[in-house]
Formats: C-alpha cells, sequence, structure tokens
C-alpha cells in the first residue's frame, strides 16, 4: 500500500499531511551528467529562451513539496526524501506592492512612520504593513492569517496558521542567485530550491527542481500506457474526501500519467485544505446538495492533465540542459514562457495551492483555495504585474464564482505554476516507488535509474537548522506588530 493511500485513510487531518510528510525515498547518491538517448517526450509548445537567472526571488508565499522528518537536501552521501506538495499561491499583499490591487471598499490608515492598516467593509482588519519589522500580515477572507518578514537580501520568513511556514535563504551558482526554503510543518522539515528572476520591475521564484529523472522516465510519464490502468487510491472513508465529494472525482481508468498525475495534485490539495480547515478554521466554500456531478468537471480535469502533459516536456528539457552542464533559464521556466503562449492564441491552466484573495471584474474581492482552476487565456499588456484568467472551477460561497474573470498578481501566479510543478515532481516519486504495484505499469528497464541532483542543489547550503524557531517567534511578533500598529494607526493614535 502507498504512502498516499496509507494518509488519506487517515480521520486527523494533522496525521494526513504528517503521515504524507514521509512518502517515496529519493536516491540523490551521484550527479550523472551522461546524455542519454532514449525517447523523450515531446517538447514544450515554446522554445526556451536563452539566459540565466538573476536576481533572488521574492514571490508568493506557498507550502511546497514535502521531505522526511530531518534535513533533506541531496548531498553526495545519501538520500532525499521528499513528501506531499503544498500551497503554491497566497502572496502577503504588502500595502507598498503596487503589483496588488487593493479590493472595492477596503480603507487604508497609515501611521507617520509608514505603517499601514487596511480593512474591509464592514471594520474587518484585512492586512496590517509594519514598516519598522520590514512585516506584512493578511487576514485571508476564508480565515487564514499569513505573517511574512522579507529582508534587503531578500531571504525571508513566512509563518501561515495550520500551513507549512518557511525560512528562505539566499545562495549563488555559477553567478547567478538561487534560493532554498526550509519548510517546517508538525516537526517535519524540508526544502525547495527556486531561481531568483527579476521580471516586470519585480522578483519572482521560480521553481528549480532538486533533482531531475533520465528522459526516458520523463518519456515514459508522457505517453500513454499500453492500456489504461485501474488504481484504488483508497481515501473513500477518508473525511477529506466525503466533505469534497460535491467538487471532485477520481477517474475510473488512467490512460496515462498525466491523469494519475491529475488526481494525485487534487487530492493532495484537497487534503491540505482539509488540514487547515480543521486546524486553522479556515472555511473554503460552501458544499452544495450531495448527489450531484462533481464540480470539479472532466472537461477542466481535461485541461488540467493537458497542462501536466506541458510541464513534464518543460522538465524533460531542462534535465537534458542540466545533464549538459547548461544553466536553465527562468523565462523559459516560469511564467515568461506561459504568457507568451498566452500572447500566441495558446492557453494554460493553473492550480491554486492555497488560499489567496484576488479581485473579480468588478473589483470586489473574492477568495480562492487549493484545488482551484484558472485559465490564462489572454496575455496581459506588456509590462503589467498582474493578470486576468478565467474561473474554472471553484467551490462556491464567498469563493469567486466560476466562469468569472479575476485578477491575480504576477507572483501568485508564479507560485501556482511552482505548485504545478512541485506536485508532479513527488508525484513521479511516487510513481517510480510504486510502479508495478496496485495496478500501475511497470516502468521500463531504460527508465529505473534514481533521480540525480540538478547542479544547483548538490552545491546549496544545508537546510536550516533554527527554521522553527525561527517561524514561531515571528508569530508571536505578528501577534505584537497587529496590536501596535492598529493602536498606532487608529483615530488620534499616532497621527
Amino acid at each position: 500500500m502507498s504512502n498516499l493511500s496509507k494518509a488519506m485513510r487517515t480521520t486527523s487531518s494533522a496525521l494526513i499531511l504528517a503521515a504524507l510528510l514521509s512518502a517515496s525515498v529519493l536516491a540523490g547518491a551521484s550527479t550523472d551528467t551522461t546524455k542519454k538517448t532514449a525517447a523523450a517526450p515531446a517538447k514544450p509548445t515554446t522554445a526556451a529562451k536563452p539566459g540565466a537567472s538573476t536576481g533572488t526571488g521574492t514571490g508568493a508565499a506557498h507550502g511546497a513539496g514535502a521531505s522526511g522528518p530531518s534535513a533533506n537536501h541531496p548531498t553526495a552521501n545519501g538520500p532525499t526524501t521528499h513528501g506531499p506538495v503544498t500551497g503554491g499561491g497566497g502572496a502577503i499583499h504588502s500595502t507598498s506592492t503596487a503589483a496588488h490591487i487593493t479590493p472595492r471598499g477596503v480603507t487604508e490608515r497609515r501611521t507617520p512612520n509608514g505603517s499601514a492598516v487596511l480593512t474591509r467593509p464592514g471594520g474587518g482588519v484585512r492586512d496590517v504593513h509594519d514598516a519598522g519589522r520590514g512585516m506584512d500580515i493578511h487576514h485571508e477572507l476564508n480565515g487564514g492569517h499569513r505573517v511574512m518578514v522579507e529582508r534587503a537580501d531578500h531571504s525571508r520568513t513566512l509563518f501561515q496558521r495550520g500551513r507549512p511556514g518557511y525560512v528562505q535563504r539566499p545562495y549563488a551558482f555559477r553567478g547567478h542567485d538561487f534560493a532554498r526554503r526550509t519548510y517546517f510543518y508538525h516537526g517535519h522539515v524540508y526544502s525547495h530550491f527556486y531561481h531568483g528572476y527579476a521580471y516586470r520591475g519585480m522578483y519572482l521564484n521560480v521553481y528549480a527542481p532538486g533533482f531531475y529523472y533520465r528522459p526516458a522516465y520523463y518519456g515514459w510519464a508522457y505517453n500513454p500506457w499500453v492500456t489504461p490502468v485501474h488504481y484504488q487510491w483508497g481515501f473513500a472513508a477518508s473525511p477529506w474526501y466525503g466533505y469534497y465529494g460535491y467538487y471532485f472525482a477520481p477517474y475510473p481508468a488512467y490512460p496515462s500519467a498525466s491523469y494519475w498525475l491529475t488526481d494525485y495534485m487534487i487530492s493532495s490539495d484537497l487534503q491540505q485544505a482539509y488540514a487547515a480547515h480543521t486546524e486553522a478554521g479556515e472555511v473554503d466554500g460552501s458544499a452544495p446538495a450531495v448527489g450531484g456531478p462533481a464540480e470539479l468537471t472532466p472537461e477542466v480535469k481535461q485541461q488540467i492533465a493537458d497542462e501536466v502533459k506541458n510541464q513534464l516536456a518543460l522538465e524533460n528539457q531542462e534535465a537534458q540542459q542540466d545533464a549538459q552542464q547548461q544553466d536553465v533559464s527562468p523565462a523559459s521556466s516560469g511564467i515568461d514562457r506561459m504568457l507568451s503562449d498566452a500572447a500566441q492564441g495558446r492557453q494554460h491552466v493553473f492550480v491554486v495551492g492555497a488560499a489567496l484573495d484576488v479581485v473579480d471584474a468588478s473589483q470586489t474581492e473574492c477568495a480562492l483555495s487549493d484545488g482551484d482552476v484558472l485559465a490564462l487565456q489572454t496575455a496581459p499588456p506588456a509590462g503589467a504585474t498582474t493578470a486576468n484568467l478565467v474561473v474554472l472551477a471553484s467551490k462556491g460561497g464567498q469563493e469567486c464564482q466560476p466562469r468569472g474573470t479575476v485578477t491575480v498578481a504576477m507572483d501568485d501566479l508564479q507560485e501556482m505554476q511552482n505548485h504545478i510543478r512541485e506536485t508532479i515532481d513527488h508525484g513521479l516519486q511516487e510513481l517510480q516507488a510504486q510502479q508495478g504495484k496496485g495496478g500501475l505499469p511497470a516502468v521500463p528497464p531504460s527508465a529505473q535509474a534514481q533521480p540525480a541532483p540538478a547542479q544547483y542543489a548538490a552545491i546549496a547550503p544545508p537546510d536550516d537548522p533554527n527554521a522553527a524557531a525561527e517561524i514561531q517567534q515571528q508569530a508571536q511578533q505578528g501577534d505584537q506588530a497587529e496590536k501596535e500598529v492598529n493602536a498606532e494607526a487608529a483615530p488620534g493614535g499616532g497621527f
């Protein structure tokens, strides 16, 4: 039985994620730079752009692919473990960040030192910016709560109630900026890597895989399997599945890995949402009467599966570049490529990986949550720092309405793409670990080699040993900062 299936049967939402965090082992014993000639998937629709990464990312806050309960980074001496992907979106919307649009009806009170409080209609606090601490606090529509500090060197710390927090540290590789995020969740520590990328006047964090497979494995995952396979996920009796049964139903059979990875992604997202709902009191939709078809339609799931194939092809191309000691451009890997596709009439789909507040066409604030689906159908104007996307699927209630248009900041959009790629990478590990079991087809011998660490990951500094303490300390400082700034910004409090 897969670790994923075991976790899905767990009745405690905290244990669901904790069990998942110990999933499949990745061997990273050596860096293999030998070019293989095995069949590879089709190239992405847009050719890779030349160039290398510059800058250090400052995009949206998100959880990411989990790994085991110790400091797990690619080394020449031992394995690396990775677990489920969480997050992908949900930036702390700084009051000084022009890319984030203020919804209609929100009011702002500033203090003499540059701090500010934004309140929603009715008086509820939406954002607090503490200029002295460099801290941004965001209260989400669904009840979530995030605290972020970004420093001058682009290191940062994120606390988010009921979800993984992280500490991000920059480092250099071949003169380019990278960042390692050390995540902490219920005693589990894991990390992900990102290119720092200067884009349209902001810095984005573009996901950089910590390891790459051989081309033959990407080809096996990209192309149709010999026959469709039936797979028993084992989550029929899980609380999260009962809660979201109105929204999601798995495929009855899988003609290729992209369909399996689609269900893997959505089920992982909904488990994360259920855990946050239980632990942090987040509310992410309003379930309709039981018995109708799933809100996440086959047509939308097909678009997700197609996007998964696009991202598999992209990663295969990157893997071959890395094996040849070439730098991978974050412009080619990130949303720059996707916006270029949109300008040529090619649509891309994004899956929301964490709670995120956006605005609709009327400038009214609405919520998105884990597993909601957006489509980028038209490219924004040159230089724009936001993009308009169509909501393909959401969960009702105060969430953004399906078929409506919402405005999303570029850093949030980048984190959504990161989320898809992070989930795909963990799903590929699970497929390799479970191949030939539970109905899954066996991986061909040419595709069975373990992945090798990416060049930039192999030289990265270790996980931050003080991440847990730093994240917890920031949570406490956030409570204090909010009290102080609210008091100073109150009428007569400091003006």
